[in-house]
């Protein structure tokens, strides 16, 4: 995957062309309203490509989108890499305020946004200082040339941009923001090599995907995680994606794993404990070959359980915003419940102590990745660049801890550490044992000082049914459960039974906004 030299190659062309000569009517996106094949797709990407220019916006140009996730947000994104401008991918469910820092920080040029949206951002553009375009198939104020601002006559547009605007390996693509899970998200730069090595060596080799395969992603597009799912790699086959606007509710989920006879799903542990909590029929997951999991790692009961329930083994593993996908998973018929698995063909892994050095075996450290997806760098943050990234290689935030056999076990994110009777307590080893007692959905553990000022673990917890009336009984039975799980310094002193936890976009449990 390493080159010398920075070769010229088109992310978007990388993706589109060959689709479009070898199988041309193949069905390449199904929305909830619309079907679009590949060579509709190639054509669509170019005009658009073209129109872009047509409204006054040059190479090198940044654009946010803020799009629901139907057939129009591949076309703006392939489209906008082709013709060598940089899209921005933004979480649609952000405040107002946190779109307005992501458009001043990034210095974008131009919105493409769902019609929901135009009012947020017309608002937005009215208070800043910056001319910046907004584009939707709503009626805007007119400031780009020839199209009135609406989306739709771009991409339907005539002419055709039919070769890619020259770019390199090793340029500037794309960007995503990062979820954000301990404070203000990242502008995280990523490379036009970045797509296609994340398809070859994480979707390819691990997921063994092939034309034939229909993915479903629960992860929305503008998520690292639901942009390889639901773009990256059925693209790089040649396979179908299936997108959809909306929430991911179990309905939701199981309406399209059938209609549509999706081969390979991906979710969270989140979606995966309220699936595997409200009586699934088997039947509904015939067609699945493969289920992954990712964003915070999949407790081992919700793995067993779902195995046992669907005949289909679900794939762990840890990838980041910084990482663009998967770099350390469980593989087909080789699964450790409980655990991400081994690094993937192509990656480089590491465990770093407190002191500096490397890790042994079954000792905690953080995790820090070498490979050919690595962002080039945070925009306009140097300070936090050089802290993520040194060489070639990138601190992921997460401590692990690293078996005899080198399977990787997940602790909590660097931050969320607790040291507890001068031991490292991770907060996801009592998560997870409190999370396989039936009456627990999800659990979240913090540090929290005694009256003797020392540290120790409380939770909260979210019951999965309604118990309000029983609370201090089932504190009871957790702790008596807890007792035969874990180590006593590792008991929860506290219980707080709440209605949700908070949460970053990617489904990441943000356990500093619990803390005292």
């Amino acid at each position: 995957m390493k080159s010398n030299k920075n070769i010229e190659f088109n992310a978007a062309f990388d993706l589109i062309h060959e689709n479009s000569v070898k199988r041309p009517e193949k069905i390449a996106f199904i929305d909830d309203d619309n079907v679009i094949s590949y060579l509709e797709l190639s054509n669509k990407v170019k005009s658009f490509a073209q129109s872009l220019y047509q409204t006054g916006l040059k190479k090198n140009d940044r654009v946010i989108i803020c799009m629901d996730d139907c057939i129009n947000y591949p076309i703006v994104f392939l489209g906008s890499i082709w013709a060598g401008i940089v899209p921005i991918c933004v979480n649609t469910m952000l405040q107002k305020n946190d779109l307005k820092y992501m458009i001043e920080d990034s210095e974008a040029n131009a919105i493409f946004c769902s019609n929901e949206l135009c009012n947020k951002f017309q608002e937005i553009k009215d208070t800043s200082k910056k001319e910046i375009l907004i584009f939707s198939d709503n009626n805007l104020p007119s400031t780009a040339k020839e199209f009135n601002n609406n989306l739709s006559a771009m991409i339907n547009s005539k002419a055709l941009k039919s070769l890619p605007e020259k770019t390199y390996e090793n340029t500037e693509c794309f960007w995503l923001y990062s979820s954000g899970s301990t404070g203000r998200p990242k502008g995280t730069i990523h490379l036009h090599k970045s797509l296609k090595n994340t398809a070859v060596l994480y979707a390819k080799s691990i997921l063994k995907i092939k034309q034939e395969d229909v993915f479903f992603s629960a992860a929305k597009l503008f998520f690292a995680y639901g942009l390889g799912n639901a773009l990256t790699f059925p693209m790089s086959v040649g396979g179908t994606s299936i997108l959809s606007k909306q929430r991911p509710t179990v309905e939701i989920v199981i309406r399209k794993i059938i209609n549509n006879k999706v081969t390979i799903f991906f979710g969270v542990p989140t979606l995966y404990a309220v699936l595997l909590n409200s009586n699934l029929n088997p039947d509904n997951f015939k067609s699945l070959r493969l289920a992954v999991s990712a964003g915070e790692a999949l407790p081992e009961h919700l793995c067993k359980k779902w195995i046992n329930l669907t005949g289909t083994e679900v794939l762990d593993g840890i990838g980041s915003t910084e990482m663009l996908h998967i770099f350390i998973s469980n593989s087909i018929n080789n699964i450790t419940p409980g655990s991400s698995g081994k690094p993937v063909p192509g990656y480089e892994v590491r465990l770093i102590k407190d002191d500096n050095t490397e890790a042994e075996v079954d000792e905690i450290g953080e995790l820090e990745v070498k490979g050919p997806t690595s962002a080039k760098a945070y925009w306009n943050k140097p300070e936090k660049t050089s802290a993520t990234f040194f060489g070639e290689w990138t601190k992921t935030g997460d401590k692990y801890i690293k078996n005899s056999k080198g399977v990787f076990k997940y602790c909590g994110r660097t931050d969320d550490m607790m040291k507890v009777s001068g031991q490292y307590v991770s907060p996801f080893e009592i998560e997870a044992a409190l999370q396989s007692h039936p009456l627990v959905l999800e659990a979240a553990v913090v540090g929290k000082l005694n009256k003797d000022n020392l540290l120790k673990p409380k939770a909260y917890v979210v019951l999965n049914t309604d118990n309000d009336n029983k609370i201090n009984q089932i504190e009871t039975e957790l702790t008596n459960y807890i007792k035969n799980k874990l180590t006593p310094f590792k008991y929860p002193r506290w219980y707080e039974f709440v209605d949700s936890l908070p949460k970053t976009a990617t489904g990441k449990i943000q356990r500093y906004k619990l803390r005292d």
